[in-house]
């Protein structure tokens, strides 16, 4: 027996520049044998923005992407790109979406601009008259125009994820959707990426990128959500939801241990001594008071900061556990 289809009615929508670009209520996929893999998902993808879908592997991430580009259907719940009701606007939508997904569908046999080419004549939307100027483009904004003549096959996995952000790239696009961009890139493919990120959001286009990497989501997003087991954990712009978070109270001092024994006294906690670094979740007193007591102690200290919270802390602070950082 099918799924219901969750979708609402289709109505006439005038798109304004204030419109989320994403946005969704209940949003619910529970497939057949009864896992819940999304929960009540109310996300709001601010226009201009980049997005950043933080989680770590199995939040369900992936399969609400897959709602959004009308993939599957969602158990309840809707599910607006654009303005539109998804899966039931999909050709209206996703001519103006770019979108990699669990990696790009290659054909090895064929080049990579060969696969471009291929690519962009299965888009009824495509001019054929600019198709080889455009995949050149394409080609070139990824860092591939030197290996565009390589077999796809021979390609490493960066290169493909590179490829398969420049199907993407193809047409101008109002919403580019990225599923893991940097997976299997080495740290200058990774930069570059972030770079080409920030180059699109400028030109106007809304990103909305899923990762499970902390770091690359707040080195390039404004806005992100956190999703852990299905459910939505919080949502906003980056810069708050690390203010939600203490950091970390970070004493160096050559008398290490004896700075943890009185750190410990004064309320700290989840201390780590590393050779001269004393780091700590800081009590919840004037730390003033904190470090005249180390003082007091005769712990020279040589340095005394409570560093910013991270995306990091964040997440551990609104979740009780750690990130799954290798995805």
């Amino acid at each position: 027996m099918a799924e219901p289809s969750a979708t609402e009615p289709e109505r006439p929508h005038q798109e304004r520049a204030d419109d989320a670009v994403i946005a969704t209520r209940g949003l619910t996929k529970r497939y057949r044998g009864g896992q819940l893999a999304v929960d009540g998902l109310d996300l709001t993808v601010p226009a201009g923005s980049v997005f950043g879908f933080l989680g770590p592997n199995g939040s369900g991430k992936t399969t609400t992407i897959r709602m959004l580009m009308g993939l599957i259907e969602p158990t309840s719940g809707s599910a607006r790109v654009l303005g539109r009701p998804m899966p039931r606007a999909s050709r209206t939508v996703l001519p103006r979406v770019g979108a990699l997904i669990e990696g790009p569908a290659l054909y090895g046999f064929l080049s990579g601009r060969d696969n471009l080419l291929r690519y962009d004549a299965a888009d009824p939307t495509a001019d054929p008259r600019t198709r080889r100027e455009r995949v050149a483009a394409a080609l070139d904004r990824v860092g591939l125009a030197a290996a565009g003549g390589k077999k796809a096959k021979a390609y490493s996995l960066g290169m493909k994820q590179r490829l398969g952000l420049a199907a993407a790239l193809l047409q101008p696009r109002r919403l580019l959707v990225l599923d893991e961009p940097t997976n299997g890139l080495d740290p200058q493919g990774m930069r570059e990426i972030r770079t080409l990120v920030r180059e699109l959001a400028s030109d106007g286009t809304t990103v909305f990128l899923s990762s499970h990497l902390l770091d690359e989501i707040e080195q390039v997003c404004t806005h992100a959500a956190v999703m852990a087991q299905g459910r939505l954990i919080t949502q906003g712009a980056v810069a708050d939801l690390s203010a939600g978070a203490r950091g970390r109270l970070v004493v160096t001092t050559p008398d290490a241990g004896e700075a943890a024994r009185v750190l410990k006294e004064q309320g700290a906690a989840d201390l780590v001594v590393d050779g001269d670094r004393v780091t700590a979740e800081p009590p919840e007193r004037d730390l003033a008071e904190v470090n005249a007591a180390l003082v007091a102690a005769r712990v020279r200290v040589r340095g005394f900061v409570l560093e910013r919270a991270s995306l990091e802390d964040a997440f551990v602070a609104l979740t009780g556990e750690g990130f799954d950082v290798a995805g």
